[in-house]
């Protein structure tokens, strides 16, 4: 039987050996890292360690770096209303983009109607002429933006936004989790004051995420309260292997880096060429910069959830979009807030590529397409 084909990295990705080697070791470890004696001190070490790798590969200073349980915790953490910046704050309202991942359009700890979505343009990139016009006279703001959007891959003008929130006083959020392993990515150089990360992205475990706050941003207010952990941040025990392995595979996908940014690229557009050969496909947001392992594509009549399924019998494994909770093949609310009918959204496909994958893949997956396209979409 042939190997199975996973074109699905942006929901997860395999656990790299260096991660998991790193949790097996962390896991031999009885100690917590709060406790004083030598075996509390080794898991400190270990907790520290992977918080100054994190801090290195985004810019960030390692004090300013808060282990959390997801990216999704951490999307909770940092939408904060309070939040203070050097020039500007507290930030009293949330200015969030309508194709971001559901943890930031819930809005974090800010009521309701002090939430506010920003329009993207029809090749789902922020309209950053209406987030001028949100931001306007107004009080301060913090305002969501991710780097690059989970299912179309559209890479965020994150830098010339942080210009425009900063000079109307407000303070910037960005979603990296996408971006960290497949792009360079520093936290300062974009502007950010604040940024998310997830393990499980990058070749980490699942349960470990980040949130990375700038320096002299202030007024952060933990979600979990108790103990004193992450400088008062968020409390409770530190996953130490999560974070060990977390740690691990930040520090291998950015060895591996452009190397495997290029590699991938060059997969992505032997894939979308097949794609577009066949059924008459398309692939949303091709005309801007994206990620180079991300495609989103339908076809005239195309269902995705049948789609997917069709997929799976072939042994590819694909999506059809964000995997959140349900589980349950839903239309994307990604293309309708960039214009696009129910119809569309509910026949977009997202296939995702990673550091392992291989030409057989994609070509495994043509075929699979080919084949799929002349069951499913017969007139």
């Amino acid at each position: 039987m042939p190997r199975r084909v996973y074109l699905d990295w942006n929901a997860t990705t395999p656990l790299r050996a260096e991660a998991r080697a790193a949790m097996l070791a962390a896991w031999e470890l009885v100690g917590n890292p709060s406790s004083v004696h030598a075996e509390g001190r080794e898991a400190r070490r270990l907790v520290e360690e992977a918080r100054a790798t994190l801090a290195a590969g985004t810019g960030a200073l390692p004090r300013n770096v808060v282990f959390t349980s997801a990216g999704t915790e951490a999307n909770a953490l940092a939408l904060s209303p309070g939040l203070r910046g050097p020039l500007g704050g507290p930030v009293e309202r949330l200015l969030v983009s309508a194709i971001e991942h559901a943890s930031a359009l819930a809005g974090g700890r800010f009521p309701p109607d002090k939430i506010s979505r920003i329009r993207v343009t029809r090749a789902g990139v922020v309209d950053l002429d209406h987030l001028r016009a949100l931001l306007g006279n107004g009080p301060p703001a913090l305002v969501s933006l991710m780097a690059a959007n989970n299912e179309t891959g559209a890479l965020q003008p994150v830098a010339e936004a942080a210009r425009i929130v900063h000079g109307a006083g407000s303070l910037l959020h960005v979603d990296a989790i996408q971006v960290l392993g497949r792009i360079a990515f520093s936290i300062n150089a974009v502007g950010a004051d604040l940024a998310t990360f997830s393990g499980h992205k990058i070749g980490g475990p699942k349960g470990a995420g980040a949130l990375v706050v700038a320096e002299g941003v202030t007024g952060l207010e933990p979600v979990l309260r108790g103990g004193g952990q992450e400088l008062n941040r968020r409390a409770g025990t530190e996953n130490v292997a999560g974070i060990a392995g977390f740690g691990a595979a930040v520090r291998a996908a950015l060895q591996a880096l452009p190397e495997d940014t290029n590699r991938m690229a060059t997969l992505r557009d032997r894939l979308e060429n097949g794609l577009r050969g066949v059924a008459g496909a398309t692939v949303f947001a091709d005309d801007v910069e994206r990620l180079p392992n991300t495609v989103l594509f339908t076809a005239p009549g195309l269902k995705a959830e049948t789609a997917v399924i069709g997929f799976d019998l072939e042994g590819v494994a694909v999506s059809s979009g964000s995997a959140c909770s349900s589980g349950k093949v839903q239309p994307s609310h990604v293309l309708s807030a960039m214009g696009y009918d129910a119809t569309v959204a509910q026949g977009a496909v997202r296939l995702s590529l990673g550091w392992s994958t291989e030409l057989d893949d994609i070509n495994r997956a043509l075929e699979a397409w080919r084949k799929l396209a002349n069951t499913l979409l017969k007139s």
